[in-house]
């Protein structure tokens, strides 16, 4: 490991100490941090997988009706039925804060309906044509549910990545290099100190052989 470029002095071994009592802090909050961020971001990923797979199904059998609807209706009887929506829903974006990350928060709202849930009348449309539409119409809020949460997991991913990147560069980098730093001023003050004692100790027997 390198030794960083400094003076060997006694301040600069106490600057180096406090350092090293502030990198090990921050390694361990960092560490705790990103733990705690994988474990929420572990549950986050369950609630994803079991919404996605309910969303997949329920589109999948929203999309086997209108392929039944279309056999027992033509391309523009369906066309004509579906060309204006009856629903309007509202939805408001805010921010949650999930160990110091900004993550969306979507507040999902249907406004009152004034007139029939579906956007036709039933006079000339096939029954599967109205299951397929409910289908579609009730997946809505658990779609708007699983954006924010897959956009959350990504951004908390973002996030772990980043943090334990830090957590490495402290462990494996600055820690052992302050570390190692600090050996080697202590070393060259114990040579210092060793030097100026033997020379003391040589400048006393001349004086006292002088002396003699």
């Amino acid at each position: 490991m390198a030794v960083l470029r400094v003076n060997p002095t006694r301040m600069e071994l106490t600057k180096l100490k406090r350092r090293l009592v502030t990198a090990k802090r921050g390694h361990k909050l960092l560490k705790d941090k990103r733990d705690e961020m994988v474990r929420q971001f572990m549950l986050l990923i369950r609630r994803n997988k079991a919404l996605r797979e309910e969303v997949e199904a329920a589109l999948s059998a929203a999309l086997a009706g209108f392929v039944l609807a279309r056999v027992a209706m033509s391309k523009e009887a369906m066309d004509e039925a579906l060309m204006y929506p009856v629903r309007e829903v509202e939805l408001s974006i805010g921010r949650a804060n999930i160990m110091s990350v900004d993550v969306p928060k979507i507040s999902y709202s249907e406004k009152k309906q004034e007139r029939s849930f579906f956007p036709y009348g039933l006079l000339g449309t096939s029954s599967e044509l109205d299951d397929a539409t409910a289908r579609l119409g009730s997946v809505l809020p658990q779609m708007v549910e699983l954006a924010e949460l897959e956009k959350t997991c990504n951004m908390l991913a973002d996030e772990i990545e980043k943090t334990r990147r830090r957590v490495n560069a402290l462990e494996y980098v600055m820690i052992p290099q302050l570390e190692e730093t600090i050996r080697y001023i202590r070393m060259k003050l114990d040579e210092n100190e060793r030097g100026s004692l033997t020379r003391l100790m040589k400048t006393k027997d001349m004086i006292a052989k002088r002396d003699a």
